[in-house]
């Protein structure tokens, strides 16, 4: 990923920063997370956790469920 204005070079991202990348909303990234669909970092413990996502992990659930074409 190229850094952008919209999306700094950084590897890991919020929540809110991640669905945004994904174009889906939070809730949803929730959900996918929850179930273990997609891959998430947890910092801290309790109340206090942090979760954020790789954007390399993103990137590979992005390439794993595209459809249709020829390739």
């Amino acid at each position: 990923m190229t850094p952008s204005r919209e999306f700094p070079a950084q590897r890991l991202l919020s929540t809110k920063e991640a669905a945004h990348y994904l174009r889906i909303s939070p809730r949803k990234l929730w959900t996918m997370t929850n179930c273990r669909e997609i891959t998430s970092v947890r910092f801290g413990a309790g109340h206090r956790q942090s979760v954020r996502y790789d954007v390399a992990d993103l990137d590979a659930w992005v390439d794993a469920h595209k459809k249709g074409g020829k390739r």
